[in-house]
């Protein structure tokens, strides 16, 4: 198993490295060049840069990922790509995506975009609180864990 997350605007990084690995799972942060960083990553680690492209991360990602892989990320269109391959998707806001789940999501996506199209405007996401950060963290320790027995 390996994690692979959307590290550009993923707030949740430093678990993630933290906690993988703690557990001997490599790490996998997939970002764009424009987001470039000296910074030495801990064994485990592997930073990958992408063209600064629309989706160039998400396709990388989809490349590279085997079933059972893990892939983190808040982007419904990879989400359900990732589920589609067989890997476990977790949102850095602490829910994991689902065949259940994932309709109702990118129907609801499509629905925001067809009214902002329209000349309407629509809610963005809720801020990430503390209490997010608190919910990821419980449930990556948790899929790690089982992961582990």
């Amino acid at each position: 198993m390996k994690i692979y997350v959307d590290a550009d605007a993923c707030p949740v990084k430093d678990i993630i490295i933290t906690e993988g690995t703690k557990a001997g799972i490599p790490v996998i942060l997939v970002t764009s060049f424009s987001h470039y960083s000296n910074e030495q990553q801990p064994n485990g680690v592997e930073t990958i840069y992408v063209d600064a492209g629309a989706d160039a991360a998400d396709y990388r990602i989809m490349k590279l990922a085997k079933k059972g892989d893990m892939v983190v990320t808040q982007d419904y269109g990879l989400a359900s790509l990732g589920l589609a391959k067989g890997c476990q998707v977790v949102h850095h806001k602490g829910f994991i995506y689902n065949n259940e789940n994932i309709d109702h999501l990118l129907q609801t996506r499509y629905l925001s975009a067809m009214a902002r199209k329209s000349g309407k405007r629509t809610k963005g996401p809720k801020p990430f609180t503390e209490e997010d950060r608190l919910k990821f963290k419980e449930l990556f320790i948790d899929i790690l864990q089982q992961v582990n027995q």
